[in-house]
C-alpha cells in the first residue's frame, strides 16, 4: 500500500500490550490525566499548549485528510489512552519525522520501545517510506535510549539549536528501511 491509501482511513496498530488508534472524544478524561502535566513538556521543545491543557479542544476542529499519522496509544487491558505517536512532515513520500510521548506513569516500562517498533514496522512494511528521523533533547536520555533500541542511528548533534520552540542541544536520529530486517 501507499501513503495515499491511508489519507481517509488511518490504520490501527497493535502490540502485545498496546493499541495505536485514532483519538476519540471519549478519551478526554484519560487525556486530562497526563496532557496538562508540566513534566510532559520538560524535553518536548515547547510548553503545554491550549489543546494540551484542554484536550476537549482536539475534537472541536474538523480533521483534515492528510498523509500524516497521529495515533493515541491505548492500553489493551482497558483502552485507556496513555500517550501519542506521530508520523508527520512527510517529504516526497520517502522521508518522515516521528514523535512519541507517554504519560509519566507509564514511562520506563518498555512501552515506548514497543510503540516505536510497531510504527517502524508499519512505515517500512505498509508504506513507501524509506527514512524515518527525529530530534531529541540530549538531556532526554529515556527517549534516545528508545530510539537506539529500535535501531535508529545518532546522526549528529545540533548545539544550541531551535527544537520546536526551545533553544537547546539536541541529537538527530535516523533510521533507513535498509537498516532493518523486515
Amino acid at each position: 500500500m501507499a501513503l495515499t491509501d491511508y489519507i481517509e482511513n488511518k490504520p490501527i496498530l497493535r502490540t502485545e500490550r498496546l493499541t495505536l488508534r485514532q483519538l476519540h472524544s471519549y478519551d478526554i478524561p484519560a487525556l486530562k490525566e497526563w496532557m496538562p502535566d508540566k513534566i510532559m513538556y520538560t524535553y518536548w521543545g515547547m510548553p503545554a499548549g491550549k489543546t494540551d491543557k484542554n484536550p476537549e479542544l482536539l475534537f472541536e476542529k474538523v480533521n483534515k485528510n492528510t498523509k500524516s499519522f497521529h495515533w493515541g496509544i491505548a492500553l489493551n487491558e482497558n483502552d485507556k489512552v496513555i500517550g501519542e505517536a506521530w508520523i508527520y512532515l512527510i517529504e516526497n513520500n520517502c522521508m518522515a519525522k516521528t514523535a512519541l510521548r507517554m504519560a509519566p506513569l507509564y514511562q520506563n516500562q518498555g512501552l515506548g520501545t514497543e510503540v516505536m517498533k510497531v510504527v517502524i514496522d508499519f512505515c517500512f512494511t505498509h508504506t513507501e517510506l524509506q527514512r524515518i528521523w527525529t530530534d531529541v533533547d540530549i538531556r532526554n536520555i529515556g527517549s534516545w535510549k528508545v530510539l537506539e533500541k529500535c535501531g535508529f542511528t545518532k546522526e549528529g548533534m545540533i548545539r544550541q539549536g531551535k527544537m520546536v520552540n526551545t533553544w537547546c542541544d539536541y541529537y538527530i536520529y535516523g533510521l533507513l528501511k535498509t537498516d532493518i530486517k523486515l
